[in-house]
C-alpha cells in the first residue's frame, strides 16, 4: 500500500509539472520580407492567393496601423529582435556592402547586431523556451553574431540578406548566402527555399511539442531575386512579368505558413500557441512589383508605404477572433509581448522602447500603446505624434500630415500649421539627442535615389 501511495504521489507530481510547462503558450513568429501592404487577401487583394493567412486573420486580430521601426531589412530586424529603436545602438543603415560607403563596406561581416544587446531569443530562453530561427538572419555575418550565439538553440537558414530560392550550381559569390544548419554546417537546399523553411519549422515544432517553444520563421520571400516554381507560376495565367512572379512567390509563402499552422493543429497545439504574422518593411514596388495602396511610398523611405505593414495576431482565449485594432503599434512591441505571454514581467526588461500589447488587445487598457513613434535614416527622419506625422527631408521643406484623415499623405499641411511643424521638429531633435552615432554609412549617391523614389510613389 505504501508503494502504491508513493507511486500516486510521484505521478501527480510529474503530471503537475507537465501541466505547468504547458501553461506557457508556444510562440510562432511568421515574418515576411519586402511584401506589399495590399498584397494579401486579408488586406483586400483580389490578385494574390493567400488562403492560409486569410484564415489566420479570421481567427485572430488584424492591426490597421502596424508599423516597423525601419524601412529596410537589417535595421528593421535589429529593432524587432531587441525591442529597441535600432538607432539607439547605431544600427541605422542597411548592412549591405554594395550600398555602403567604402569605409563601411570594408567591414563586411563585421556589420552586425552589437553583442551586448539582449535579443528576443535570449529573453525567451530565460523563461524556459526552446528557441529556433529559420531563414534570413541579416544581423551580421561574423561568427560572433551567429544566431546560435544570440539566444537561438537552433538555426536553419543563411546569414545574409538575400539569396536564390533554388540550389546554387556552384558556391555563391557571397558566402553569407550559403544555407547553414546549426553553426558552420553548410548544406545545399533540396527544394524551393520557401517550402523548405516551412518544412524545417514544422519539424522543429514536432520535435518540441512537449515543451514551450519559440519559432521565428524569417522568410526571405518575397524579397528579390524574383524566382518561383513553374507550378506556382501556372496558377496566375492573367498576370505577367514581375507581378506574376510575385504572386507565385506569395503563394509559396502562404503555403509554407499554412504548413506550419496545420502542424500546430495536427499536434493539438494551436489553442495554446500565440501566432504573429507581419513583414519587415514596405514593399519595394519598383523592384518586385508589390502594391502598397492606399499608402504612398515604398521600401527605404518614411512615407506610410515604407513603414506600415500587414500585421496579424492569433492567440486563442486571449484575443478575439475576427477583431481589429486601430491604434498605432510597432514591431518593437513584439519582444515584451512575447515575454509577458510566456510568464515574464515586461517591466523588468529595462530600457526598451516596445510595450507589452496584451492589456491593450484584451481591453484592460483603452489608451493608445504609443503616443509618439520615430523613424530615422541619416538626416531623414519622421515622427508620428497622435495622428500628426512630420517627415523631415534632406533637401526640401518638411511635410506634415494628419494620418487619421489622409492615409495616403496627399495633403501636406505644413504651411497651414507652422507651429505644429516646429513642435514636431523639436520632438525629433530631442529624440536624436538620445541616439548613438551610426555604425556605418550609406553611399551618398543613394540619398538622391531614395528621395526621387519618394516622389515617384505618391
Amino acid at each position: 500500500m505504501r508503494r502504491l501511495y508513493h507511486f500516486v504521489v510521484l505521478a501527480l507530481f510529474f503530471c503537475g509539472c507537465q501541466a505547468t510547462a504547458q501553461d506557457k503558450p508556444n510562440i510562432v513568429f511568421l515574418f515576411a520580407d519586402d511584401a506589399g501592404y495590399a498584397d494579401f487577401g486579408f488586406q483586400g487583394s483580389t490578385e494574390m492567393k493567400t488562403p492560409h493567412l486569410d484564415k489566420l486573420a479570421s481567427e485572430g486580430m488584424t492591426f490597421t496601423q502596424g508599423y516597423v521601426s525601419g524601412s529596410t531589412c537589417g535595421p528593421s530586424r535589429a529593432g524587432i529582435i531587441t525591442g529597441k529603436y535600432q538607432q539607439r545602438f547605431g544600427y541605422e543603415e542597411n548592412n549591405v556592402p554594395g550600398f555602403m560607403s567604402e569605409v563601411s563596406a570594408a567591414l563586411g561581416d563585421e556589420m552586425g547586431l552589437p553583442v551586448d544587446e539582449i535579443t528576443m531569443a535570449d529573453r525567451m530562453k530565460e523563461l524556459g523556451y526552446r528557441t529556433a530561427i529559420f531563414g534570413k538572419w541579416h544581423l551580421g555575418g561574423a561568427d560572433r553574431f551567429h544566431p546560435t550565439k544570440r539566444g537561438f538553440d537552433e538555426f536553419y537558414g543563411f546569414r545574409g540578406g538575400a539569396r536564390s530560392y533554388f540550389a546554387y550550381d556552384k558556391p555563391p559569390k557571397e558566402h553569407q548566402n550559403k544555407m547553414e544548419r546549426g553553426f558552420g554546417h553548410f548544406e545545399p537546399i533540396d527544394t524551393y527555399l520557401t517550402d523548405k523553411l516551412g518544412e524545417e519549422a514544422s519539424a522543429f515544432i514536432e520535435r518540441n511539442k512537449d515543451q514551450p517553444f519559440f519559432a521565428f520563421v524569417s522568410f526571405n520571400a518575397v524579397h528579390s531575386p524574383m524566382e518561383a516554381t513553374e507550378e506556382d507560376l501556372s496558377k496566375f495565367p492573367t498576370l505577367s512579368g514581375n507581378r506574376k512572379t510575385l504572386a507565385a512567390m506569395n503563394l509559396a509563402l502562404d503555403r509554407a505558413c499554412g504548413r506550419i499552422l496545420d502542424k500546430l493543429k495536427e499536434l493539438g497545439l494551436d489553442d495554446n500557441t500565440l501566432v504573429v504574422f507581419t513583414n519587415d518593411n514596405g514593399g519595394p514596388s519598383d523592384r518586385n512589383a508589390s502594391v502598397n495602396r492606399p499608402l504612398s511610398g515604398t521600401k527605404s523611405n518614411q512615407l506610410e508605404g515604407g513603414i506600415r505593414v500587414p500585421f496579424l495576431i492569433k492567440y486563442p482565449g486571449k484575443i478575439k477572433a475576427k477583431s481589429t485594432f486601430d491604434s498605432p503599434i510597432i514591431t518593437l512591441d513584439l519582444l515584451p509581448t512575447f515575454f509577458a505571454a510566456g510568464g515574464g514581467d515586461a517591466s523588468t526588461l529595462g530600457e526598451i522602447d516596445g510595450v507589452n500589447l496584451m492589456p491593450f488587445l484584451n481591453g484592460k487598457n483603452s489608451d493608445r500603446p504609443h503616443q509618439t513613434l520615430f523613424w530615422k535614416k541619416e538626416t531623414r527622419a519622421a515622427v508620428r505624434d497622435g495622428d500628426w506625422k512630420l517627415i523631415r527631408f534632406v533637401d526640401r521643406p518638411a511635410e506634415l500630415y494628419d494620418i487619421s484623415k489622409d492615409i495616403s499623405e496627399h495633403n501636406d499641411l505644413a504651411s497651414t500649421y507652422p507651429d505644429k511643424v516646429k513642435e514636431l521638429y523639436k520632438k525629433i531633435y530631442n529624440w536624436e539627442m538620445t541616439l548613438e552615432r551610426p555604425r556605418w554609412l550609406l553611399k551618398r549617391k543613394y540619398e538622391k535615389y531614395d528621395n526621387d523614389r519618394m516622389d515617384a510613389y505618391r
